[in-house]
């Protein structure tokens, strides 16, 4: 099937075409009068914002203490005179995890004139928590004059806010040199 351009073109070539008279358009008077335009009432829906109460489900998480009897490391420490009198306080170690399961204990404690070290270990664990975040604790309870306590954590410091407090170190060798002139005073 032929297009009518292709009809035209090969109309227009088997035939010899001749003008024999100029084109001329008719002559048009246009009177233009004013128009108008249509115009709409839209009624639309009448919007008010707010709040109000309502009952709905929403997840709680709800942590139960309770007390148990535990055995809990105690260390007295008897100093001279000049750092005044001994008090029973509850040192703590705290890390929050995400991911996997750790462990966190207190492994030894360092003491220099009126400074205390701490240092604990921080493993992983195998059993996934999910989309979960727990936080692992250790303590031991000392009996001492008041003493400036600092903690370090062997172990890999888990990606949370919480966990800036601390300062952690990739091995015990890696915090030999913050330990010259202390004295180990526990050992787990």
């Amino acid at each position: 099937m032929l297009s009518l351009t292709a009809l035209s073109l090969l109309f227009a070539t088997s035939c010899d075409v001749k003008q024999t008279q100029e084109t001329k358009l008719p002559d048009v008077d246009v009177s233009v009068e004013e128009g108008q335009l249509p115009s709409f009432d839209v009624e639309w829906a009448d919007v008010e914002i707010g709040t109000r109460t309502k009952t709905v489900e929403v997840p709680k998480v709800v942590v139960v203490m309770e007390e148990v009897e535990v055995e809990v490391p105690y260390v007295d420490v008897n100093m001279p005179d000049e750092f005044g009198e001994k008090e029973e306080r509850t040192i703590m170690v705290e890390a929050e995890v995400d991911g996997v399961e750790h462990e966190i204990e207190i492994d030894k404690v360092y003491a220099s004139k009126n400074n205390l070290i701490v240092v604990s270990s921080l493993e992983k664990g195998d059993k996934t928590l999910g989309d979960k975040k727990v936080r692992v604790s250790d303590q031991i309870t000392l009996n001492a004059p008041d003493l400036n306590v600092k903690h370090f954590i062997v172990g890999e410091r888990p990606n949370r806010v919480f966990n800036s407090a601390y300062k952690y170190f990739a091995t015990e060798a890696a915090l030999e040199a913050r330990l010259e002139g202390y004295t180990e005073i526990y050992s787990d």
